[in-house]
């Protein structure tokens, strides 16, 4: 159990500014354009000796019913009502403003438990605005300044005692578990044979999988529908989803569960190329994508199946590739498909000519909008998340390398033949191999893909990036 935390207030008012100094690091967008944010994003909060959850939210604003602006307003009354506590922000530089009165009026309406604070109150630059937060009616405001971290002793005790109005004290007191890096990114040489529960060894098998949920990046072109996507996989309207493309900006990262296994799945920004944007917060939801895919286990690729597959679909799989995760293709919207067989025949030559890296990597039909495929999906997430935790004994790998060395020897090289003396797996996520090499340096791309291609072939491992590294020595293992 913990103690959750939303933030709110207007546009502008260092919403985003106080959720990343509260999670210790820069994971929500910040700019000086108001609503920048527009989904609610939740993290791992830590103050001094506090743990608990906190909630970024969009701007309040008033606005038109059906626009995305009163979309994003919802969005912020559903963290509210999810919440224990709301901190409610406004900047006591520009002072209270009308919006604030009135959102505040609703909130002391709604009932929520609110600490109120008042931002930007670095040197003696909020005093006005300090003593006009009063007149909001939501208690005394506590003065801080989210960008400078001044203050944060005084809201450390504002939220403790929130928390212990409402009987909750001691959850929030305490530690909490801060989703450390994944512990078998190692990078030793090789492991020992694995054993079954009979003594008898084990030539392929995988790496047990850590305790922390699969992250799953739903990334793509912009209006591909991975809000909609995720909409659907949780069955609950969590995302801003519409007509506009670049709705999202920030990496959302949602829990779920699917088959009682834990997942996070996280909703990024369309991905353009990054010379054909001008817009600074553009670029920032762009590099912020790409930080989702460094961290999660496995990507999920949408494309638009009413389509042809665009370069900027291929480019970001081979960056998921460059970042040696797992893959999966969502062929989306593959209801609105006429010609199926048509449609899946120039998917699958596309990816084949302009993937071989990838090859074999599943495509799966979908429709998020209408809930179709989803179980397919996760199969295949699961599935390849397995291929990518793929270990193979030093025992089978040299068998095996023998026998692609008497097929297709290495190639003379001013007249030597080339030695590969000895190969091992030194880690897995993805799947890493060493090979000593007699000149590493004059062995050729095209000996390594034969190689990479047999790995893939022979072991099952298709679909996922396999990494290749030459070393000089001789086998560790030969009688000296």
């Amino acid at each position: 159990m913990t103690v959750t935390f939303a933030i709110v207030g207007r546009p502008n008012v260092g919403k985003s500014t106080l959720f990343n100094r509260l999670i210790g690091r820069q994971h929500a967008i910040v700019d000086d354009q108001p609503g920048v944010t527009r989904d609610r994003r939740e993290g791992q909060g830590y103050l001094a000796s506090l743990a608990f959850t906190v909630i970024d939210t969009a701007g309040l604003e008033e606005a038109d019913e059906d626009s995305l602006e009163a979309r994003m307003r919802r969005q912020t009354e559903m963290a509210i009502r999810d919440a224990d506590i709301t901190l409610m922000v406004v900047d006591a530089k520009a002072g209270v403003t009308p919006i604030d009165k009135f959102f505040a009026s609703e909130i002391r309406k709604s009932g929520a438990r609110v600490v109120l604070l008042a931002n930007k109150c670095e040197g003696k630059a909020g005093t006005a605005g300090l003593s006009d937060a009063w007149t909001l009616g939501l208690g005394e405001p506590v003065p801080i300044s989210a960008a400078h971290g001044e203050g944060l002793v005084d809201l450390h005790d504002a939220m403790l005692a929130a928390a212990q109005a409402i009987g909750l004290g001691d959850v929030l007191t305490g530690d909490a578990d801060n989703d450390a890096d994944d512990h078998l990114f190692t990078d030793a040489d090789g492991l020992d044979e694995k054993l079954d529960a009979d003594g008898n060894p084990i030539d392929v098998w995988q790496d047990e999988q850590v305790s922390q949920p699969m992250r799953i990046a739903i990334v793509g072109r912009p209006n591909m529908g991975k809000s909609t996507l995720i909409n659907s996989l949780i069955d609950e309207d969590r995302l801003l989803t519409g007509p506009e493309a670049g709705i999202t900006r920030d990496s959302i990262e949602v829990p779920f569960q699917w088959n009682g296994k834990p997942y996070k799945l996280v909703d990024t920004a369309g991905m353009r190329r990054r010379a054909r944007i001008a817009d600074k917060v553009e670029k920032l939801m762009v590099d912020d994508a790409l930080r989702a895919v460094q961290y999660a286990h496995l990507c999920v690729l949408l494309i638009d199946a009413t389509e042809e597959i665009h370069k900027q679909d291929l480019t970001i799989a081979r960056l998921i590739e460059d970042e040696g995760r797992a893959i999966v293709i969502g062929a989306n919207k593959w209801d609105a498909v006429r010609n199926k067989q048509a449609a899946s025949g120039q998917i699958s030559d596309r990816l084949q000519t302009s993937l071989a890296q990838l090859r074999g990597v599943p495509v799966i039909q979908i429709s998020g909008l209408h809930k179709k495929g989803l179980s397919k999906l996760l199969d295949a997430a699961d599935e390849m998340y397995g291929i990518w935790n793929t270990r193979i004994s030093t025992g089978r790998l040299n068998r095996w390398l023998d026998t692609m060395l008497e097929a297709h020897p290495p190639p003379l090289v001013e007249g030597r033949r080339l030695r590969i003396r000895y190969m091992t797996q030194i880690k897995t996520r993805p799947p890493t191999f060493a090979l000593f090499v007699s000149r590493p340096a004059d062995l050729p791309e095209s000996y390594l893909r034969y190689l990479t291609s047999g790995l893939r072939a022979d072991f099952g491992l298709r679909g996922v990036p396999i990494r290749m590294v030459m070393r000089k020595r001789e086998n560790p293992f030969a009688p000296s």
